[in-house]
């Protein structure tokens, strides 16, 4: 389809230019020669110059050639362009699967550490739970353990009835001085000479001063045993 409009506007440039010179030899043949001889001497003259046409220098052919050179241009910034958006995307997708690539360094960093955790978490249950085992453990024996020492005091403190302290041998009632409730007694220490005033309800070596009396003395009681130091005995 290209060839065929370049050929017919070649001939049509032709045309145009062998215009004058085809009018001027009408004219002069116009008297000698009929109609169909003026029309092919005019197809012959046409062919002639279309044969002597040259179309590399021609005008026309530089017109194409600019045309065509204008044409590439265009395509050529086109497909620079299109180089450039490929470039680009190509960029894009390598930052894209850097990005991924981190993303997932993350996510297996952090699932590490998750697991890390978890194990040392299970470490910490494991270790209490053998910690408890063991306390109870040691609870059971120290029980087992107590019983038989219980037991052991219980006899003793059963089989031992006599009292720790005995005041008439170790007091002396030296005088009781006072007025009914308000009586007060004077004791010595007879390993240590020291002399002290007791009232009651007042505690000498456990036991509790219970009365204080001029005819029975000073009784003492620690809850179990009683013991009575009077000034008679004393003297």
């Amino acid at each position: 389809m290209r060839n065929k409009k370049k050929f017919l506007s070649i001939c049509l440039f032709s045309m145009l230019m062998c215009t004058p010179f085809c009018a001027s030899w009408a004219e002069s043949m116009q008297d000698s020669l009929t109609e169909e001889e003026v029309a092919a001497e005019m197809d012959a003259v046409s062919a002639e110059a279309v044969a002597a046409y040259d179309m590399e220098n021609s005008v026309f052919q530089q017109i194409v050639d600019l045309e065509q050179e204008k044409v590439l241009m265009e395509l050529e910034k086109e497909r620079a362009q299109l180089n450039l958006e490929l470039d680009k995307l190509a960029a894009e997708k390598i930052k894209l699967h850097m990005e991924i690539e981190e993303l997932s360094g993350r996510a297996e960093q952090q699932q590490q550490e998750l697991e890390n955790a978890q194990a040392k978490l299970e470490a910490e249950a494991a270790k209490l739970e053998r910690e408890k085992e063991e306390l109870a453990a040691q609870t059971e024996e120290l029980a087992a353990s107590r019983k038989p020492a219980a037991a052991s005091v219980t006899t003793s403190s059963e089989n031992s009835e006599q009292p720790s302290v005995n005041f008439d041998e170790q007091y002396r009632l030296l005088n009781v001085v006072g007025i009914g409730s308000q009586l007060q007694a004077k004791i010595e220490n007879l390993s240590t000479g020291q002399t002290k005033t007791i009232s009651v309800g007042k505690v000498v070596d456990g036991y509790v001063v219970q009365s204080i009396s001029l005819d029975e003395g000073v009784v003492f009681s620690d809850g179990k045993n009683v013991q009575t130091l009077n000034i008679t005995k004393s003297k």
